[in-house]
């Protein structure tokens, strides 16, 4: 037996110094892990689905057809629910006919009913309650605890946070609008109507006109036939003295606002006088102030820069000269007979 052991020792120290005399087989190695790929940043506004129908919302809203309008804007939110600029315009589309923003109102009521755990639900319940504050009627209370449940369902919530900064920007809060801005932007970079906003606070409240422009430079590409925001470009542009570029802005926007519903269609003559005047050009600057009594836009105040370009309060300025295309400014929409 104990030959056997010995043997069977033998026989493994045999089969040992075999084994270490071989060349090892080589180890597989594992696949190496796939690279971590950060997700791609929000971009509604690469989404046709969504850009096609909110343009078209977007045209009829400032042509006055506003039963088109709504049926662009829901056509939109269809496929992107919490989008803050289509929700705006499907508020501001409501309030522009009696009885439709109460009607929008108890939906997103019934809604949220539905679905209390919805942050979207909260949110778009709180913008509707936000333009019916706008509309005259008291609601901001509820607007605010609408929107903060929202960010405590989605603390990422880049609507709830846009939702909180305007009305934060409307508290006259610069700080505090601001903070809720970025968070929003933290959340999708393209967020247009936290961009617009934002870009207020940095002209007017912070006195930074390069900063504002680099907020919202690009948003015509994002959303063409948005026509506030070349209200916005062209004030920026004036503050900046670069006058041409802001004709050219105010001009787009003047017409692209057919119906004069919206700050291009409003003010962006007014806009365009104030900029005539600082070039030097007073026949250019009375020329789209008597347009803008034509078309009944911004009548109180063009009739006072009117009279004080007549009273000399501007100084002697000299005639214009012929001007290039941008300076031309398109002829006032006929107003529609009631």
């Amino acid at each position: 037996m104990l030959r056997r052991s010995l043997a069977a020792v033998v026989l493994a120290s045999l089969s040992g110094t075999v084994l270490l005399g071989a060349s090892p087989l080589p180890v597989p190695k594992p696949p190496p892990a796939p690279a971590a790929t950060a997700p791609a940043a929000r971009n509604d506004y690469a989404n046709t689905g969504f850009t096609a129908p909110l343009g078209q919302g977007l045209r009829a809203f400032y042509a006055r057809d506003f039963p088109g309008a709504r049926k662009g804007f829901e056509n939109a939110l269809a496929v992107i629910p919490d989008n803050t600029l289509a929700m705006s315009f499907l508020n501001a589309t409501a309030a522009q006919t009696p009885g439709n923003l109460d009607t929008l109102l108890d939906a997103e009521e019934e809604n949220l009913a539905k679905n209390p755990k919805s942050a979207i639900a909260h949110v778009r319940l709180g913008f509707s309650y936000l333009f019916a504050s706008l509309a005259g009627r008291d609601r901001n209370v509820d607007a605010r605890e609408e929107l903060n449940a929202a960010v405590q369902l989605d603390p990422a919530s880049q609507s709830a946070h846009t939702g909180l900064g305007i009305m934060r920007e409307a508290d006259r809060s610069a700080n505090r609008a601001k903070t809720e801005f970025l968070a929003a932007l933290n959340a999708d970079p393209q967020n247009v109507l936290a961009r617009e906003y934002l870009s207020r606070i940095y002209q007017i409240d912070l006195k930074d006109p390069q900063r504002a422009l680099t907020a919202i430079i690009d948003v015509p590409n994002l959303v063409p036939d948005y026509a506030d925001i070349y209200f916005h470009l062209a004030s920026l542009m004036h503050d900046l003295g670069q006058y041409e570029a802001a004709i050219s802005y105010a001009t787009r926007g003047l017409q692209a606002d057919v119906g004069r519903v919206g700050e291009s269609g409003q003010h962006g003559y007014t806009l365009l006088a104030r900029i005539y005047l600082d070039e030097k050009k007073p026949d250019d600057a009375r020329r789209v102030l008597k347009a803008s009594i034509i078309a009944g836009t911004d009548t109180a105040y063009a009739s006072t820069l009117l009279k004080k370009i007549d009273d000399g309060a501007y100084g002697k300025l000299p005639a214009a000269s012929p001007s290039p295309g941008p300076s031309g400014s398109p002829s006032p929409a006929p107003k529609k007979k009631k």
